[in-house]
């Protein structure tokens, strides 16, 4: 399992991780400064941005509909540049749940394989991707992107689960009832649990045959693989200062 620290602390966002630092196939480890997942960077201030650019985020990927879009425009520095790849379908089952997973990849891998497309053909530097929560469908795609890579089942579902404690004090912020009380009582009702609908979903996913069938072709495979990943020898190039100071202690 992954024993790193990758949350980190922008301020004005509440879900924010390196998808680096994790264990990944043939000894290899995933990149810090690659992905990173979020939750919208709308709510970054003109500090959270900065810490965004020294993090090395250059492409931002924005999974949002553009009904989503309530925001005004930030503080986003010059040099960062948005690629919009809407996700939803408007068929969208269990939405904010985990039990949109599986259908989503079942009936929409061309929605799929255009977001991971999109990292793969990003400029140098780091891509973060992000929808409103960043737990659903920014969830998806860390999901595929780690599973591509080879990370054992335990990390990815770890990854995923994090977004619940990452998320609850922005629902506090809001005044709003924290989310995942509604999320458990739907799992419930389908008698299920989050640990179930990952595993389930983990143990049927070949990555490479799945995005291959939407569309991906192995020279973009190979690209988010070298994207993703280091060499055994580089232990995955976690960032030192000032890069580092941006980790949650």
């Amino acid at each position: 399992m992954g024993d790193v620290d990758r949350d980190l602390v922008w301020d004005g966002c509440h879900n924010v991780r390196d998808l680096g630092g994790l264990l990944a196939a043939a000894g290899r480890r995933t990149r810090w400064g690659a992905v990173v997942r979020a939750d919208t960077p709308d709510r970054l201030t003109e500090q959270g941005w900065a810490a965004a650019a020294a993090h090395g985020v250059r492409t931002i990927v924005d999974l949002r509909t553009p009904g989503e879009h309530h925001a005004e425009p930030g503080h986003r520095p010059p040099g960062m540049t948005v690629v919009s790849v809407p996700m939803n379908t408007g068929r969208d089952l269990h939405g904010g749940t985990p039990l949109y997973l599986r259908p989503f990849l079942d009936n929409a891998p061309d929605r799929c394989a255009r977001v991971l497309r999109a990292i793969a053909q990003a400029p140098p530097g780091g891509v973060l991707v992000h929808c409103v929560a960043g737990r659903d469908r920014t969830g998806l795609i860390a999901i595929l992107l780690l599973a591509l890579a080879g990370v054992a089942p335990g990390d990815i579902l770890a990854d995923y689960e994090r977004s619940t404690a990452r998320l609850s004090p922005l629902y506090a912020l809001l005044g709003q009832p924290d989310d995942a009380l509604r999320v458990r009582a739907r799992l419930t009702a389908a008698g299920t649990t989050t640990d179930q609908v990952i595993g389930s979903l983990l143990r049927e996913l070949d990555a490479e045959a799945y995005l291959t069938s939407a569309g991906l072709t192995p020279t973009e495979l190979t690209t988010l693989r070298d994207r993703l990943t280091s060499p055994p020898s580089q232990r995955g190039l976690r960032p030192s200062s000032p890069l580092r100071r941006n980790l949650r202690p």
